[in-house]
């Protein structure tokens, strides 16, 4: 099962606004990194990480380290593969998106139905269900600054 962060938009704004960005790694954002991170427009990171994979490559070049220019590059887009939900997640932040929580589930379809019995869009008719995640006001407050490494991923201990 896959774990989804649930993004709420900074108003109180209808369901169908609700993001959910899947924590794993990405297939996409390994093997075209600057045009994954510019699709998903976190366009300074896909500045960033076209200028550091080509002045790698550059620089192998001249060195006469072909291979150390591209195994480094390779390096660059392994980090996008593993952290770029996390970054999709860290610019929504900053944009004043909050977590609402974590929904485990075999896919999005799944993840936006147990989303919507847990916030009871359903028929309000059914009856009470066990919470699927836990309240967003007890989860760790935000981590703010500049890391540099794995980020932290919500949901994971």
């Amino acid at each position: 099962m896959a774990i989804y962060v649930v993004m709420q938009p900074p108003a109180d704004n209808k369901a169908e606004d609700v993001r959910f960005v899947r924590d794993s790694f990405t297939w996409l954002g390994f093997l075209f990194s600057p045009l994954w991170l510019a699709w998903n427009r976190l366009w300074i990171e896909a500045a960033l990480t076209f200028a550091v994979m080509a002045i790698l490559s550059v620089a192998g070049e001249r060195l006469g380290l072909e291979g150390a220019g591209s195994l480094l590059s390779l390096l660059v887009s392994l980090y996008i593969g593993f952290e770029g939900q996390a970054l999709r997640i860290a610019s929504l932040r900053r944009r004043g998106w909050r977590e609402w929580g974590v929904v485990e589930a075999g896919n999005l379809a799944d993840a936006e139905t147990r989303h919507a019995l847990e916030t009871g869009e359903e028929s309000e008719e059914q009856p009470a269900l066990p919470r699927i995640v836990p309240d967003a006001s007890l989860a760790r407050p935000p981590q703010t600054g500049m890391a540099l490494g794995l980020t932290h991923t919500p949901g994971r201990p």
